[in-house]
């Protein structure tokens, strides 16, 4: 009898992790648990096995009482009226109960676990359930992502890297993008899910550095590539295994895949050492008629970073970012993407966009995966069409490149202002460095005349002051002195303002280069709410003639 019995006190309950399968990986407190504990239980299906059991097997002894908490559904096939969470429900409500008649008896309850209880064990559904009402102790235990990572003798994170630990039951796209934004990752759950998740991983890029890793630490234990594993040999307990990418070799490269020994001349090769434009000196460019040692093919990617930090970037380009050997781009763009070890970076000023866009496809001829930074959409008075440009050449013929959309400055000034763009709109640049103010002029007149919103790109700067007040006056030609215009300027950023004035009141002393307005049509509203929160909107519908 124990000492809760005899003094009429409920009984402690345990959640006692056991690690991955390996009795020798047990903890002493694991140990110690269930040599004090009077009930054992463990989770099973219905054949009745248990792992939790088999792990444990050594340390159960005949005068301990057994309590076998069997699934009545292992998949989501049932006849149950509430289905398969129905089902689920009941049972453990049904397991609960039969633990709690211990536990109010006196009688200290252990609870196995394979790896550890709160991770994706099933002791979470006893403990929501009975910690609240009884002395509660949860032992950890050595989880499977930890074992598979020992087995395959791989970092899985460094640094500053990111672990991303993902069930495999969740929908196919929102694995490639948690892949594809992460640097290291552990999927679950595998078995009747693998070919969904191989898929996520070779939609996100990532299948060549997937690992595979079944059993481990257990009986039947199988490793290797995620790429040659076969579907219909994958079960429950197996784990897909992204390791960490410092230090990790490079994917062999695709037969024909470019490598051309010439040397780039805008920067840095060396890693984490400024180019020209940063704040530190650039190392000298690599000997030419030295072999690269880049073994992978190169790729130019073209990115947009959004209007400010990292809670602008898609999934899509953080993974991008990440895969990255190189990164080129405008200084200040550059400082938004976090440093990576083994990553170079090559930071210029804002006036050599051919020359950047030269230097990255050298680079990617050279076999390095680069990324060009730009800011918000780089497909928008950006970096995309200056390096589409360059690849246009024969020279970079075989180099690929991508570009990956971003937030532009335009939606998310929108968005902080409510719906501006909803209809119809034009997007301008007031900048004549690359086009005469004519061509500017005349194009706004026709945006005007046609009563579309128009959302307006690098308003003014040190150099270029007088611009914005010659659009204000051509625009009060078409538009009402009453239309509303937002001045969005830093959106995202620490210094971010968003208002919106009459455009008979647009100071241009107020607009430069971080500025971004947006003109409303002859249909934008500009209302004040309830609370004096002020929003302006574009109606989809349009009045007719």
């Amino acid at each position: 009898m124990s000492e809760q019995q005899r003094a009429g006190a409920p009984g402690r309950l345990y959640g006692v992790g056991l690690g991955p399968g390996d009795p020798s990986l047990m903890t002493v407190r694991a140990v110690e648990v269930i040599a004090e504990a009077d009930v054992v239980a463990y989770h099973s299906a219905r054949h009745g096995r248990s792992i939790a059991r088999s792990i444990a097997a050594a340390h159960i002894r005949p005068d301990h009482v057994e309590e076998a908490l069997v699934y009545p559904v292992t998949t989501e096939t049932t006849d149950h009226p509430g289905g398969y969470r129905g089902a689920l429900e009941e049972f453990y409500a049904e397991a609960a109960a039969r633990l709690a008649a211990h536990l109010d008896a006196g009688r200290t309850v252990a609870v196995l676990a394979e790896g550890d209880p709160l991770f994706y064990g099933s002791y979470m559904h006893m403990h929501k359930r009975l910690a609240d009402r009884y002395p509660t102790e949860v032992v950890p235990g050595v989880t499977s992502v930890s074992a598979a990572a020992a087995r395959l003798g791989t970092p899985l994170v460094e640094g500053e890297e990111v672990l991303t630990i993902l069930p495999g039951t969740l929908p196919e796209e929102e694995l490639t993008a948690r892949l594809a934004a992460t640097d290291s990752a552990v999927v679950m759950k595998l078995g009747r899910t693998f070919p969904a998740v191989r898929r996520a991983f070779e939609a996100s890029g990532r299948l060549p550095e997937a690992r595979y890793v079944e059993r481990a630490t257990m009986a039947g234990e199988r490793t290797g590539d995620l790429a040659g594993t076969d579907p219909g040999s994958v079960p429950y307990f197996a784990v897909a295994v992204l390791p960490s990418r410092i230090d990790a070799p490079r994917p062999a490269p695709a037969p024909g895949s470019p490598a051309h020994p010439d040397s780039p001349a805008l920067g840095s090769s060396a890693p984490d050492s400024p180019a020209p434009g940063s704040s530190a000196p650039a190392s000298p460019a690599p000997d030419a008629s030295a072999p690269d040692a880049k073994t992978g093919s190169g790729e130019v990617v073209v990115v947009g970073t959004g209007p400010a930090g990292p809670l602008w970037l898609t999934p899509e380009t953080r993974g991008a970012l990440a895969a990255a050997d190189d990164l080129v781009g405008y200084t200040t763009y550059l400082d938004r993407v976090p440093v990576r070890p083994g990553q170079r970076r090559h930071g210029s000023d804002n006036k050599v966009e051919s020359e950047r866009a030269e230097f990255a496809l050298d680079l990617a001829r050279r076999g390095h995966r680069v990324a060009v930074v730009s800011g918000g959409d780089p497909g928008v008075f950006a970096m995309a069409t200056a390096v589409l440009e360059v690849a246009s050449q024969d020279a970079y013929a075989d180099v690929p490149v991508r570009v990956l959309p971003g937030v532009t400055a335009a939606n998310a000034a929108a968005a902080r202002a409510g719906a501006p763009l909803g209809h119809d709109y034009a997007t301008l640049s007031l900048s004549d460095r690359l086009k005469p103010w004519e061509v500017i002029a005349e194009r706004l007149r026709a945006a005007a005349s046609a009563d579309l919103v128009i959302a307006l790109y690098n308003p003014g700067s040190r150099s270029r002051t007088w611009q914005v007040g010659k659009a204000r006056d051509l625009l009060l030609e078409h538009r009402s002195p009453d239309t509303p215009v937002v001045l969005g300027r830093d959106v995202g950023g620490p210094a971010e303002s968003v208002r919106t004035v009459r455009l008979a009141d647009l100071d241009p002393a107020e607009v430069d280069m971080r500025t971004v307005l947006i003109v409303g049509s002859s249909q934008t509203r500009w209302v004040r709410r309830g609370g004096g929160e002020e929003i302006v909107w574009t109606p989809r519908r349009y009045p007719e003639a």
